[in-house]
Protein backbone atom coordinates (compact mmCIF):
# COMPACT_ATOMS: atom_id res chain seq x y z
CA UNK A 1 0.00 0.00 0.00
CA UNK A 2 1.07 3.57 -0.61
CA UNK A 3 2.40 5.52 2.39
CA UNK A 4 3.53 8.76 0.70
CA UNK A 5 1.78 10.69 -2.05
CA UNK A 6 3.87 13.39 -3.74
CA UNK A 7 2.12 15.88 -6.00
CA UNK A 8 4.50 17.43 -8.54
CA UNK A 9 4.34 21.04 -9.65
CA UNK A 10 6.08 24.39 -9.49
CA UNK A 11 5.62 26.87 -6.62
CA UNK A 12 4.47 30.42 -7.34
CA UNK A 13 1.25 32.14 -8.32
CA UNK A 14 2.24 32.28 -11.98
CA UNK A 15 2.40 28.47 -12.22
CA UNK A 16 -0.77 27.60 -10.29
CA UNK A 17 -2.93 26.55 -13.23
CA UNK A 18 -0.16 25.47 -15.62
CA UNK A 19 -0.46 22.06 -17.26
CA UNK A 20 2.76 21.11 -15.47
CA UNK A 21 0.94 21.66 -12.15
CA UNK A 22 -1.74 19.04 -12.78
CA UNK A 23 -0.30 17.11 -9.82
CA UNK A 24 -0.85 19.99 -7.41
CA UNK A 25 -4.32 20.50 -8.86
CA UNK A 26 -5.15 16.87 -8.13
CA UNK A 27 -4.23 17.43 -4.48
CA UNK A 28 -6.91 20.13 -4.37
CA UNK A 29 -9.45 17.59 -5.68
CA UNK A 30 -9.06 15.38 -2.60
CA UNK A 31 -12.37 15.53 -0.68
CA UNK A 32 -10.59 16.36 2.58
CA UNK A 33 -8.11 18.84 1.08
CA UNK A 34 -9.55 21.88 2.94
CA UNK A 35 -9.04 20.14 6.29
CA UNK A 36 -5.39 19.22 5.73
CA UNK A 37 -2.93 21.17 7.86
CA UNK A 38 0.04 21.91 5.59
CA UNK A 39 3.45 22.67 7.10
CA UNK A 40 6.72 23.77 5.53
CA UNK A 41 8.85 20.64 5.81
CA UNK A 42 11.07 18.43 3.67
CA UNK A 43 11.69 21.19 1.12
CA UNK A 44 7.97 21.40 0.44
CA UNK A 45 4.48 21.57 1.91
CA UNK A 46 3.71 18.53 4.03
CA UNK A 47 0.53 17.17 5.63
CA UNK A 48 -0.62 13.85 7.03
CA UNK A 49 -3.98 12.18 7.56
CA UNK A 50 -4.84 8.75 8.93
CA UNK A 51 -1.26 7.53 8.62
CA UNK A 52 -0.74 8.68 5.03
CA UNK A 53 1.81 11.37 4.17
CA UNK A 54 1.13 14.08 1.58
CA UNK A 55 3.85 16.22 0.02
CA UNK A 56 3.97 19.05 -2.49
CA UNK A 57 7.69 19.57 -3.29
CA UNK A 58 8.60 23.25 -3.57
CA UNK A 59 12.00 22.70 -5.14
CA UNK A 60 10.55 23.35 -8.62
CA UNK A 61 9.93 20.38 -10.88
CA UNK A 62 13.60 19.67 -11.60
CA UNK A 63 14.39 19.13 -7.90
CA UNK A 64 11.26 17.22 -6.86
CA UNK A 65 13.17 14.11 -5.90
CA UNK A 66 15.16 15.96 -3.24
CA UNK A 67 11.97 16.83 -1.37
CA UNK A 68 10.42 13.38 -1.71
CA UNK A 69 13.64 11.68 -0.63
CA UNK A 70 13.86 13.89 2.47
CA UNK A 71 10.33 12.93 3.57
CA UNK A 72 10.78 9.25 2.71
CA UNK A 73 14.04 9.07 4.67
CA UNK A 74 12.51 10.71 7.76
CA UNK A 75 9.53 8.36 7.85
CA UNK A 76 11.51 5.31 6.63
CA UNK A 77 9.20 4.84 3.65
CA UNK A 78 10.33 2.43 0.92
CA UNK A 79 10.44 3.64 -2.66
CA UNK A 80 7.74 1.15 -3.70
CA UNK A 81 5.42 2.74 -1.09
CA UNK A 82 5.61 6.13 -2.83
CA UNK A 83 3.23 7.40 -5.50
CA UNK A 84 4.12 10.38 -7.67
CA UNK A 85 1.21 12.35 -9.11
CA UNK A 86 2.22 14.22 -12.27
CA UNK A 87 1.19 15.57 -15.65
CA UNK A 88 1.75 13.34 -18.67
CA UNK A 89 2.31 14.58 -22.23
CA UNK A 90 1.88 11.13 -23.73
CA UNK A 91 -1.71 10.79 -22.52
CA UNK A 92 -4.60 12.83 -23.93
CA UNK A 93 -6.51 15.20 -21.69
CA UNK A 94 -9.22 13.32 -19.80
CA UNK A 95 -7.06 10.23 -19.33
CA UNK A 96 -5.63 8.86 -16.08
CA UNK A 97 -3.04 6.11 -15.78
CA UNK A 98 -1.67 4.16 -12.82
CA UNK A 99 1.78 2.73 -13.44
CA UNK A 100 4.67 1.19 -11.52
CA UNK A 101 8.29 1.88 -12.47
CA UNK A 102 9.22 2.10 -16.15
CA UNK A 103 10.67 4.91 -18.25
CA UNK A 104 10.74 8.57 -17.33
CA UNK A 105 9.29 9.93 -20.58
CA UNK A 106 11.45 13.03 -20.48
CA UNK A 107 9.62 14.29 -17.38
CA UNK A 108 12.05 16.31 -15.26
CA UNK A 109 10.22 15.56 -12.03
CA UNK A 110 10.55 11.82 -12.63
CA UNK A 111 14.18 12.25 -13.62
CA UNK A 112 14.80 14.00 -10.31
CA UNK A 113 13.10 11.14 -8.48
CA UNK A 114 15.36 8.55 -10.11
CA UNK A 115 18.42 10.70 -9.47
CA UNK A 116 17.57 11.09 -5.78
CA UNK A 117 16.57 7.48 -5.12
CA UNK A 118 18.83 5.70 -7.60
CA UNK A 119 15.78 3.82 -8.89
CA UNK A 120 12.57 4.41 -10.82
CA UNK A 121 10.66 1.74 -8.91
CA UNK A 122 7.93 3.99 -7.55
CA UNK A 123 4.25 4.28 -8.39
CA UNK A 124 3.00 6.98 -10.75
CA UNK A 125 -0.47 8.42 -11.11
CA UNK A 126 -0.34 10.13 -14.49
CA UNK A 127 -2.78 12.88 -15.52
CA UNK A 128 -2.99 13.34 -19.28
CA UNK A 129 -2.39 16.83 -20.66
CA UNK A 130 -1.80 15.91 -24.33
CA UNK A 131 0.88 17.21 -26.66
CA UNK A 132 0.85 20.71 -28.18
CA UNK A 133 0.72 19.36 -31.74
CA UNK A 134 -2.41 17.29 -31.21
CA UNK A 135 -5.34 17.91 -33.56
CA UNK A 136 -7.94 16.18 -31.42
CA UNK A 137 -10.27 18.35 -29.30
CA UNK A 138 -9.14 18.29 -25.71
CA UNK A 139 -5.86 16.61 -26.59
CA UNK A 140 -3.63 19.62 -27.12
CA UNK A 141 -3.40 23.07 -28.55
CA UNK A 142 -3.29 24.36 -32.08
CA UNK A 143 -1.90 22.02 -34.74
CA UNK A 144 1.76 22.68 -35.40
CA UNK A 145 5.35 21.72 -34.81
CA UNK A 146 6.68 20.80 -31.39
CA UNK A 147 10.06 22.27 -32.25
CA UNK A 148 11.56 25.45 -30.84
CA UNK A 149 10.47 24.92 -27.27
CA UNK A 150 6.82 24.24 -28.05
CA UNK A 151 6.62 21.49 -25.42
CA UNK A 152 8.31 23.69 -22.80
CA UNK A 153 5.88 26.53 -23.52
CA UNK A 154 2.97 24.09 -23.54
CA UNK A 155 3.55 22.57 -20.10
CA UNK A 156 4.12 26.03 -18.58
CA UNK A 157 0.92 27.47 -20.04
CA UNK A 158 -2.46 27.48 -18.31
CA UNK A 159 -5.32 25.13 -19.06
CA UNK A 160 -8.02 26.84 -21.09
CA UNK A 161 -11.57 27.14 -19.78
CA UNK A 162 -12.65 24.47 -22.28
CA UNK A 163 -9.89 22.14 -21.09
CA UNK A 164 -10.81 22.67 -17.44
CA UNK A 165 -14.29 21.32 -18.20
CA UNK A 166 -12.57 18.05 -19.09
CA UNK A 167 -9.82 18.23 -16.49
CA UNK A 168 -11.82 18.91 -13.34
CA UNK A 169 -14.00 15.76 -13.38
CA UNK A 170 -10.90 13.81 -14.43
CA UNK A 171 -9.06 15.06 -11.34
CA UNK A 172 -12.01 14.09 -9.14
CA UNK A 173 -11.90 10.53 -10.48
CA UNK A 174 -8.11 10.41 -10.15
CA UNK A 175 -8.37 11.58 -6.54
CA UNK A 176 -10.71 8.67 -5.85
CA UNK A 177 -8.17 6.30 -7.40
CA UNK A 178 -5.40 7.76 -5.27
CA UNK A 179 -7.40 7.11 -2.10
CA UNK A 180 -7.76 3.47 -3.09
CA UNK A 181 -3.96 3.07 -3.23
CA UNK A 182 -3.85 3.85 0.50
CA UNK A 183 -6.09 0.95 1.44
CA UNK A 184 -5.15 -1.83 -1.00
CA UNK A 185 -2.17 -3.02 -3.02
CA UNK A 186 -1.97 -0.70 -6.07
CA UNK A 187 -1.24 -3.57 -8.46
CA UNK A 188 -4.79 -4.84 -7.88
CA UNK A 189 -6.01 -1.58 -9.45
CA UNK A 190 -3.94 -1.91 -12.62
CA UNK A 191 -6.46 -3.92 -14.69
CA UNK A 192 -8.94 -1.05 -14.46
CA UNK A 193 -6.57 1.92 -14.27
CA UNK A 194 -3.53 1.13 -16.42
CA UNK A 195 -4.89 3.69 -18.86
CA UNK A 196 -8.43 4.96 -18.50
CA UNK A 197 -10.12 7.58 -20.67
CA UNK A 198 -12.62 9.35 -18.47
CA UNK A 199 -13.76 12.30 -20.58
Amino acid sequence: MVQLAAFLGNPGKQYERNRHNAGWMLAEALPFFPSLSWQKKYKGSYASREGVHYLKPETFMNGSGESVQAAAAFFKIKIEEIIIIHDELELPLGTVSLKFSGGLGGHNGLRSMKSSFGSADFWRLRVGIGRPGSRQPGEGGKPGSEADGAVYDWVLSDFSAEELEILNPTLDAAAGLLLQTFSCEPDTLLPQWAKKKLK
